[in-house]
């Protein structure tokens, strides 16, 4: 148990410490969330090669499997409304915990699935682990960033979607090889739970080099702050946008190359991965750029995610549509993560989780709605047709993204005054 006047020893410490404490701590903070986005992307990578195997051994259909699916969502979003406010509140011990929770839940619903309300029910508590999860890495990784004066947020996102990658092939080959189910999602456990320690270590490592202000969230005491919450919401539009369109794409591909280009079992699988593929290296490309380049970077992502959906909607060979995705996946590559930076620069860190929250919620709402949107225009103009409406999404953030972000005061991206006048009511 802390000692009373350890929260002013720390105060003291930092303002008397070397600058080598707060340069170390950074890079612990920097560190554990690239091992934490790593745990994520596995968690996502074994899960989706796994959907096929989990089906069978809860011997559920197609239509109970889709239903089933549907409590991801029902558990994710309530969940990560609620995280940000428990980061605030408890300090990134809150994501460290999350991390590894996921691990566990994930291992769990491989044992224990053998049902569709077992499944629905493992899948309602892998989606609050995974939504909560998400939020609190995103404002760890945001905190990274601003104490680390460089880009973090855009190369956690790369790390994310290298490991779906890797995890999903090693969890095909793992399938292949006739491992149990529970195999892959225990080592996914192992690593969440040590994705979770790292973090807990880089907290107690970088104790001497927390601000007051700082400090004060870790330990729990109430903020003064008030969250701005109309800003959030519009960046939280484009966030939507942007996720809608880039699961359009990772969910649909495969989908298109089989009904529309008439491509054999083994192409079909190439176009998802082709598409994270480009994802993931765009991420790690791009993440260098400072943040003075963030309205830049978007407009040029939506351009080319619209070219891109556009280039697949014409295709007439599956070269040609590999072409198209690669343009896609490096313009939908860019977007989220450079609208997380801009917030990320523009909070105060003792309403950074409420923020990270309020922010990923909204998008969150584009993720889920993406596949849907292209089914309905699938059934009213074919897949064709709606790889344009994909297109028209990404040509509306192009529109949108300049106005949106004046209105939102966050058009010009620099570390904010810590002052009370930037305190305003969240019912604004």
């Amino acid at each position: 148990m802390r000692r009373p006047d350890r929260p002013a020893k720390i105060a003291a410490q930092c303002r008397a410490g070397p600058e080598g404490a707060s340069i170390n701590s950074s890079r612990n903070l920097v560190a554990s969330a690239f091992v934490a986005f790593a745990a994520f992307g596995s968690f996502w990578g074994v899960w989706g090669a796994s959907v096929p195997r989990v089906q069978r051994q809860a011997d559920v259909s197609d239509g109970r499997l889709g239903l089933a699916l549907l409590f991801v969502g029902a558990g994710a979003l309530p969940a990560m409304l609620l995280a940000g406010r428990a980061l605030d509140r408890w300090g990134v011990k809150i994501a460290a915990g999350a991390i590894g929770l996921l691990g566990v839940v994930g291992a769990g619903l491989a044992l224990t699935a053998v049902n569709l309300p077992s499944l629905c029910v493992g899948l309602g508590v892998a989606g609050a682990s995974s939504g909560a999860a998400d939020v609190t890495m995103n404002a760890v990784a945001g905190r990274a960033e601003k104490n680390a004066g460089r880009p973090v947020i855009t190369r956690v996102h790369g790390v994310f979607s290298t490991f779906v990658v890797l995890t999903s092939l090693g969890a095909g080959l793992a399938s292949a090889a006739s491992w149990p189910l529970a195999v892959p999602f225990i080592a996914v456990a192992v690593l969440c739970l040590v994705a979770g320690a790292a973090m807990l270590a880089a907290i107690s490592r970088s104790a001497v080099a927390t601000t007051d202000d700082e400090e004060a969230a870790v330990d729990g005491t109430p903020s003064s702050a008030r969250i701005r919450l109309a800003p959030l919401l519009l960046v939280g539009v484009l966030g939507t946008l942007a996720f809608a369109s880039e699961n359009a794409h990772q969910s649909w591909s495969a989908v298109f190359a089989q009904n529309e280009l008439h491509a054999g079992a083994s192409l079909t699988t190439v176009a998802p991965a082709v598409f994270a593929g480009t994802v993931a290296i765009t991420r790690f490309s791009i993440g260098g750029l400072k943040t003075a380049h963030a309205r830049s970077v978007i407009l040029a992502g939506a351009l080319a995610a619209a070219g891109g959906a556009l280039v697949i909607a014409a295709a007439p060979t599956m070269v040609v549509a590999a072409l198209g995705l690669v343009l896609a996946g490096a313009g939908t590559a860019v977007l989220f993560p450079t609208l997380l930076g801009i917030v990320s620069r523009n909070v105060e860190e003792t309403y950074r989780g409420r923020a990270t929250s309020i922010v990923s919620t909204v998008s969150y709402l584009g993720f889920l709605l993406g596949p849907v949107y292209v089914g309905a225009w699938a059934d009213a103009a074919g897949l064709r047709g709606a790889m344009i409406a994909v297109a028209a999404l990404a040509a509306a953030l192009f529109v949108l993204t300049p106005l949106l972000l004046r209105l939102s005061g966050y058009a010009v991206t620099t570390v904010p005054p810590r002052t009370p006048e930037r305190a305003v009511d969240h019912h604004a």
